[in-house]
């Protein structure tokens, strides 16, 4: 529990009422020895604490001291996973327990695999076309079936033996959030300039495959901007208040590098004097605001990193937010 949590401190020899009771020498070389075995036979992977003895009151205790684990999740030796619950311990849910695969880079949130789909969830014209886009020799494969529809879908990691990943399903779903719910973008443009208004202007909850999510949170965002002059001539063609390019390139980046361990979903709300894209989770391992700034990027759902490039206007190269800054150097990120 220690190990999946922060760490902490176990002390043997203090009663629940918070006494110092004290142990025998005979009790600390007996603690030892269990001590010992227990790390051994009944923690998966095994863990090293520190163990050892102080005097409270002039009476010895056993000290043992747990790091945060380096290798979570950690279970028993029958495959439970706990946790720590203020002083107590309790078992991780599963949505933690994915969460720590994540950190431990055992799972990545996008192949997950959706076990109550099959291949009659998937579009398999949007699938047809993202071939014929990616690599035609393929295309012409399954065409002339030389190729095995199933195998190539497997490959590409839109399925996972006979269900649906989570990729598959955001990207080429028939309904992606029959199986996905929390994973929809929710807009609002709240009158004022801020979020405990009473009003709203506009409202929209988007559902639907990537592509969908993105044309239409690009359209709501659209269409309550305003469009001024720049041009001394009144016919000429009005510029729009945010650039489409820096909409787009942010709606995009929202899709692909969210935290999909966190069921929720994307926001997008407007105000008066701003609009706020609001993207479920910080950012992954080492990145910062500066380092995205400059281009660094880091893969948190390659699979979704590698479809999207043949489906929505993406590069995959971390030039994104770069070009976001040069077109509009206001924009500001918040991690």
């Amino acid at each position: 529990a220690f190990s999946n949590a922060r760490g902490g401190l176990l002390i043997i020899g203090v009663d629940d009422h918070g006494v110092v009771v004290g142990l025998e020498d005979q009790d600390i070389r007996r603690l030892n020895q269990l001590i010992g075995n227990v790390i051994n036979e009944n923690v998966t992977p095994p863990i090293y604490p520190l163990v050892t003895i102080e005097k409270l009151e002039n009476k010895k205790v056993l000290v043992i001291e747990v790091a945060e684990g380096v290798s979570k999740p950690y279970s028993t030796n029958k495959g439970i996973y706990l946790t720590k619950a203020g002083s107590d311990k309790r078992k991780v849910s599963q949505d933690e327990l994915r969460r720590l695969f994540a950190q431990a880079k055992k799972l990545y949130a996008d192949e997950e695999i959706l076990p109550q789909t099959d291949r009659m969830d998937i579009n398999i014209e949007l699938f047809y076309q993202f071939v014929a886009n990616e690599d035609s020799d393929i295309y012409e494969g399954l065409k002339s079936g030389d190729l095995n529809l199933e195998t190539i879908l497997n490959n590409y990691n839109v399925m996972d033996g006979s269900h649906l990943t989570l990729a598959g399903n955001l990207i080429f779903g028939m309904s992606p959030q029959k199986f996905s719910p929390s994973f929809y973008v929710d807009c609002i443009y709240v009158v004022g300039d801020d979020i405990s208004s009473n009003h709203y202007r506009s409202e929209q909850r988007l559902k639907g495959t990537f592509k969908t999510l993105y044309e239409q949170s690009r359209r709501f965002i659209v269409s309550q901007l305003k469009h001024y002059q720049v041009e001394d001539d009144f016919n000429s063609n009005g510029k729009l208040e945010i650039d489409e390019i820096v909409l787009s390139e942010l709606i995009i980046n929202a899709l692909i590098h969210r935290d999909y361990h966190i069921n929720a979903p994307i926001k997008i709300v407007m105000f008066d004097d701003r609009v706020e894209i609001i993207n479920p989770g910080k950012l992954t391992n080492s990145l910062t605001i500066e380092k995205i700034k400059r281009g660094i990027s880091i893969h948190r759902n390659p699979i979704l990193n590698s479809l999207a490039r043949y489906v929505l206007n993406y590069s995959g190269r971390g030039s994104g937010i770069k070009r976001v800054l040069r077109i509009n150097p206001k924009v500001e990120f918040i991690n």
